[in-house]
């Protein structure tokens, strides 16, 4: 799937690799990643076109077993191309400089240089017939005037041509006082009232506001982490949970119907409704009109496809290199390959493609919160998830959701209000702890409180509040912190270098990016640069990048899903919740096959 980047890195060495499709041979070359080694690439094609020469008979005849028992004699070649790649690599020929006849100077003649006074070059000519209609008008009014000045001066004696000088310089001088004269009269008949404007700004009074800062201080420690602070709200659960049919603590996965599934309907439903046949020779040669009879598939066979392949997935959202790079590594693992007799280029191309696809939804390491936590319970310490990311994608109320979710599976849990800057981010979390503990109350739980928030205001440390709440939930024995973090732009360096401090100081179990599923390119731009920064600012040797993504608002997309694609592909890391809704239970898995199904749709 990621067969576009022809070199992997590894920690102080660098691979660089070449796949054959044809007789299904992969080159591998490795060099330390400190040397700049310029005929690598040269080095792995000549090895890659004298083995297969040298050893292609015994491909095509012995097979597999010919293959394993067989021995392939290759060091000498080996050697002896090694040498020619790095004698070709040193020997460089050195730069000649141009001779007078290889130079455009030389092309042109004398008389083209030669420049008469009073005549005009024809190449400023052609440049003035070109100039705007403007410019044009006010030259046709000023060529008269010329002209006719021209005209006098020959028949005038020296003293009248001094007298006409004189008289031209009083016109423009005339016109020059009238010009200024007409722009202070435009400038009078609008005058701004800039002296009357007062200097600096004031704040702005709202009627209904409150001036007094102290209101919304919260920083009295004796309300945080207590249930007090957080009163039960009586509200229909019907609105806050949805589905009320559904098993309580599961997390469903993502449903889709693909198109294959919904023209089996089609058929099932009407077996009756006669094929449409152009009749004759027409419509067998339609049917064979691009099936490929057991021949190697060439990169000119695949190009229009993988062209129009690219224009799909940019259209579902996908971003733009990264469709490229897609449609790339498809390239290359289907160059050369041998197609069978009744297989058309496009749909062994977009099996390719779909996957290549399901393999990137795939990541190596799956992230079970559920198996984490429990591990963090039987050392006795709480689980702590962060949840950073750009401002307004859902932070906290997919925070709530995954809280309700967790107290469902009979962990409690601890949210810490980390985010001390936006206006009403506290008050919603608070808002949402309520509700979660009016539909778990502690009389459902043997007394125990489920959720609880942790909070001390605006305008705070972050990073200390963190601390202080996973201190907290150790004290008290809780399962879960929850940390919810201000939303940030990935361009703004001061708030990244705060959320690096976080991350870096708390160590948290968990590192979620919280991103939507309306973006395309942007998707690209913020995780790189959301792990870039943690990277730059973090202090330590191996600094703590984002573990996983949690992708919202995925109601709101159709079938437009690319943003997964684009999320997974560049972090390599993977989807561990989807937000497909606005109540409690709208929290799904990831299902890879649903989201290709609905990204390859037409």
């Amino acid at each position: 799937e990621r067969g576009g980047n022809n070199s992997f890195t590894h920690e102080a060495l660098t691979l660089k690799y070449k796949l054959d499709n044809q007789f299904e041979l992969v080159f591998v070359v490795g060099f330390q990643k400190i040397l700049t080694l310029t005929y690598v690439d040269k080095l792995i094609d000549d090895v890659h076109k004298e083995f297969r020469d040298k050893y292609r008979n015994e491909f095509q005849q012995k097979g597999t077993l010919g293959l394993l028992n067989g021995t392939f004699d290759f060091k000498d070649d080996f050697m002896r191309l090694l040498r020619d790649a790095e004698e070709s690599s040193k020997v460089r020929a050195p730069t000649v400089m141009k001779t007078f006849e290889q130079s455009l100077k030389s092309q042109k003649t004398v008389k083209c240089m030669i420049e008469t006074r009073g005549e005009k070059p024809k190449e400023k000519v052609k440049n003035k017939k070109n100039k705007g209609s403007k410019k044009e008008g006010t030259e046709a009014v000023a060529a008269p005037g010329k002209a006719s000045a021209g005209d006098k001066q020959p028949s005038a004696t020296g003293d009248r041509e001094e007298l006409t000088k004189d008289e031209i310089l009083q016109k423009n001088r005339e016109e020059f006082f009238k010009r200024h004269m007409k722009a202070g009269e435009k400038s009078s008949r609008s005058p701004k009232p800039e002296a009357q404007k007062e200097k600096g700004k004031k704040p702005r009074v709202w009627d209904l506001g409150n001036s007094n800062a102290k209101v919304l201080d919260y920083s009295n420690s004796a309300t945080n982490g207590s249930t007090e602070a957080c009163p039960m709200e009586e509200f229909d659960p019907d609105i806050a949970l949805g589905d009320r049919n559904r098993e309580p603590g599961r997390l469903y996965d993502l449903e889709y119907e693909s198109d294959d599934e919904a023209e089996e309907e089609k058929i099932i439903q009407n077996p009756s409704k006669p094929s449409a046949k152009k009749g004759g020779l027409g419509g067998m040669f339609g049917m064979l009109k691009g099936l490929v009879g057991s021949k190697s598939l060439t990169r000119e066979d695949m190009d229009p496809v993988l062209e129009k392949m690219k224009d799909h997935l940019i259209a579902k959202n996908v971003a733009a290199e990264i469709a490229v790079q897609l449609c790339e590594s498809v390239a290359k693992k289907l160059e050369g390959k041998v197609m069978g007799t009744f297989t058309t280029v496009t749909s062994t191309v977009k099996q390719a493609l779909q996957e290549a696809l399901v393999q990137i939804l795939q990541p190596q390491r799956r992230v079970d919160v559920l198996r984490d936590v429990m591990d963090a319970q039987r050392h006795r310490r709480p689980y702590v998830v962060t949840f950073c990311g750009v401002n307004g994608v859902g932070k906290s109320t997919n925070l709530a959701k995954i809280s309700f979710w967790l107290i469902e599976n009979g962990f409690s849990v601890l949210i810490a209000a980390c985010d001390t800057f936006r206006a009403g981010a506290v008050e919603q979390l608070r808002t949402h702890t309520r509700r979660l503990n009016a539909l778990h109350p502690p009389e459902s739980h043997g007394g125990r409180t489920m959720v609880q928030l942790y909070e001390k205001g605006y305008g705070k440390d972050a990073a200390g509040i963190a601390m202080e709440a996973i201190s907290y939930a150790r004290n008290q024995g809780f399962d879960v912190v929850l940390v919810d973090t201000a939303g940030r732009m990935q361009d703004n360096a001061p708030l990244m270098t705060a959320l690096a401090k976080l991350i870096a100081v708390n160590a948290p179990d968990l590192v979620l990016f919280v991103g939507e599923a309306l973006v395309g390119n942007e998707a690209v731009d913020q995780l790189v640069k959301f792990n870039k920064a943690l990277a730059d600012h973090s202090m330590a040797q191996t600094p703590r990048l984002i573990d996983g993504i949690v992708l919202t608002k995925f109601d709101t997309i159709d079938d437009k899903v690319g943003a997964a694609i684009s999320m997974t592909y560049i972090t390599s890391k993977p989807i561990v919740f989807v937000g497909t809704g606005q109540t409690y239970c709208d929290l799904r898995s990831l299902n890879a096959k649903a989201v290709v199904a609905a990204l390859m749709k037409a």
